[in-house]
């Protein structure tokens, strides 16, 4: 027993001494002996069944095989007399056929009987041949002419060679011959079917026992019969099957044992019995071991978690349902710079809360422990314990003991110091090169808008020098006077909206999205490009549909992108024939939000060039950075919009651009 004060980890690694290894050792030593004597015996009962069967399946081969042999010394005495006969003449026309027919009937096996004379030529076949037989060169002619041949020379019947024969049957020849004072006179032919001799000639309790097997000398299977599955090899004898002989044997494989009850039994009981005192065994070992085991595994779960744990680099913190830190890991520890011993127990505040960010953390903090059971991720301010704050990501999830029930609060807390650096700076990069893109546009633009203000401020001078001149004739009437001033003011208006314009779109602000009218957006970009627009001689047409809604929005940022993407559209229009040189400017409802079309008639985006376009530093214009669109397209997933293109009919593009309508 553990202490009060002992912690879990100090328990799990206090572990008791093992109990006495020879005393289990001696049982284990006696029990294999048993199981020994045991598996040996069970063994020789299987033993011996399987040497008595297979002492019957060898007499049963031996029957076979002798009956084999008696029914081929009976059916070459039959084909002996019936040649012997004809060669004493005493069978001739319809009592040679008569004959030949009874002698095929009365030989098991056979499929046709042919006679031959002494000089080998064919006398009858019953039946009649049909056809080719043979399948193959293995056999070229039926009957084999040297066999008839070897056997008039010795004397006596000879069998050939099997051969395969068409329908998938196996056939071989037995020639018996006969003579007529002392010479060859006739030769009767004995055609064998290997499918027929086998389902004639092996009896149907043989068939259901065994399978049976016809090979050839090289030990491929020509023929099987047998009634019963295969399911395991119980034993196999193979003889040779002489005749016919030319290496042909007869293998026999029994399928399975005859079921023995009495044997069964037997061994059910030994197994049964061994069983249970193996089981009684174990029972009683686990019962002495069972403290210790548990407590092996509880150290090994804890070394397991510890060494996780360790090697985390994400903090990880445990609180009750208070707030009371009950564990922290060192990754935490090292995040804060507070040792787990100072931590552990402490209840809100914390050490590591910033005392300027005090009232927001205790506030989030009673917020959270307050909240339903539920993953909850939060950026706050924490600080190390050197006073340097950073920025931490905590994920809060439901602590659920081993009841079941919410006993506390797991965080894991994540330094994001460093990516937050990382995003401001990107955003800071992203904000220099929107606003390097404008000063670069309105550089581009500096020449049409030069032209531009000089209009109106040479009004302006034309104007104050012929009031001037009337005044000092003293010519000039109140009237003239007054409609003077008014054009000058005018035109002083005009200057300074083209100035505003420039002053707007250039000017380097922090972005600030608030809803805004659309119009007055599309006019000022159009009013921008006006000037430029005449001197390409591209007309610019708009088209803008009345009490269009509101969009959270940067004006400065959609302006940008609207006049980025009108300045490209007369670029491609630079080859165009002048009375196309149309630029169309719509603007139209779609749902919710706003839809501004910019149509033009030049040359296209080619398909290589489609897949790229918007892609960092990618540009087909000679003296283009490749940052234009890709702005464009940030600045609308800013604003939660869309930017895309598709070819417009009759020739040239329309850029789309998406704007969602204020909440």
């Amino acid at each position: 027993m553990t202490s009060p004060a002992t912690s879990p980890a100090q328990a799990a690694v206090a572990m008791p001494e093992r109990p006495s290894a020879w005393p289990w050792a001696l049982q284990r030593l006696f029990l294999l002996a048993f199981l020994a004597a045991i598996g040996g015996l069970i063994w020789l009962l299987y033993q011996r069944d399987r040497d008595e069967q297979q002492a019957t399946l060898v007499s049963d081969v031996l029957w076979l095989e002798q009956n084999f042999h008696l029914q081929f010394e009976r059916n070459a005495e039959l084909l002996q007399r019936f040649g012997d006969d004809y060669a004493a003449g005493s069978l001739d026309g319809a009592t040679l056929d008569a004959r030949a027919a009874a002698v095929r009937r009365l030989t098991q096996g056979t499929t046709q009987i042919v006679l031959l004379e002494g000089d080998g030529k064919e006398r009858g076949a019953w039946p009649p041949m049909a056809g080719e037989l043979t399948v193959g060169e293995a056999q070229p002619e039926v009957p084999a002419p040297a066999v008839a041949r070897l056997a008039a020379a010795l004397g006596r019947p000879v069998y050939s060679n099997a051969y395969a024969v068409v329908g998938g049957d196996i056939q071989f020849e037995v020639h018996v011959p006969a003579y007529r004072n002392g010479r060859p006179a006739a030769t009767v032919v004995g055609l064998y079917s290997l499918r027929k001799m086998l389902g004639e000639v092996v009896p149907w309790w043989f068939a259901e026992k065994y399978q049976l097997n016809v090979l050839d000398s090289g030990g491929n299977l020509l023929m099987s019969k047998t009634q019963v599955e295969a399911r395991r090899d119980a034993g196999l004898h193979q003889v040779a099957f002489d005749p016919p002989g030319h290496g042909l044997a007869l293998q026999v494989v029994a399928f399975h044992h005859e079921t023995r009850v009495l044997p069964i039994l037997l061994v059910v009981t030994i197994a049964g019995l061994a069983s249970a005192m193996t089981w009684s065994l174990w029972v009683l070992r686990r019962h002495v071991l069972s403290r210790y085991a548990a407590e092996k595994a509880l150290r090994d779960e804890y070394a397991f978690r510890k060494a996780m744990e360790d090697s985390l680099h994400t903090g990880l913190r445990a609180r009750d349902l208070q707030g009371r830190v009950t564990y922290v890991n060192p990754a935490f520890c090292r995040m804060v710079g507070w040792p787990a011993e100072e931590l552990v127990g402490r209840a809100p505040p914390m050490p590591y809360w910033p005392p300027e960010h005090m009232d927001f953390l205790i506030e989030a903090n009673q917020r959270l422990l307050g909240a339903p059971a539920g993953t909850q991720g939060l950026e706050l301010k924490f600080m190390r314990h050197n006073g340097e704050r950073f920025d931490a990501l905590i994920y809060e999830a439901p602590l659920i003991d081993a009841a079941g029930r919410h006993c506390g609060w797991m965080g894991s807390v994540v330094d994001i110091t460093e990516r937050r650096r990382t995003e401001e700076f990107a955003r800071a990069q992203q904000e220099r090169l929107q606003f390097t893109a404008r000063l670069v546009t309105m550089g581009e633009l500096a020449s049409a808008l030069a032209h531009e203000l000089n209009q109106p401020l040479a009004a302006i001078s034309s104007y104050s020098t012929g009031c001037m001149n009337r005044a000092e004739q003293g010519l000039l009437k109140p009237e003239e006077l007054r409609d003077a001033l008014s054009k000058l003011s005018a035109q002083a208006r005009r200057a300074g909206q083209i100035i505003r314009r420039v002053h707007d779109f250039v000017r380097r602000s922090e972005p600030r999205r608030e809803q805004q009218p659309v119009a007055a957006l599309v006019e000022d970009a159009a009013g921008l490009l006006e000037a430029d627009a005449r001197r390409r001689g591209v007309a610019l047409v708009l088209d803008m549909e009345p009490d269009l809604p509101q969009v959270n929005m940067d004006r400065v940022m959609i302006e940008q992108v609207l006049v980025n993407i009108l300045r490209n559209a007369m670029d491609a229009m630079q080859d165009t024939a002048p009375p196309d040189r149309a630029l169309h400017l719509g603007v139209r409802r779609s749902g919710s939000g706003v839809e501004l079309s910019v149509a033009d008639r030049g040359c296209g985006i080619a398909p290589e060039v489609a897949n790229r376009l918007f892609d960092a530093f990618f540009t087909t214009k000679r003296d283009g950075m490749g940052m234009g669109l890709n702005i464009c397209r940030s600045i609308m997933e800013l604003h939660h919009g869309k930017l895309w293109f598709e070819a417009r009919d009759g020739g040239g593009t329309v850029f789309h651009l998406y704007l969602p309508g204020a909440d």
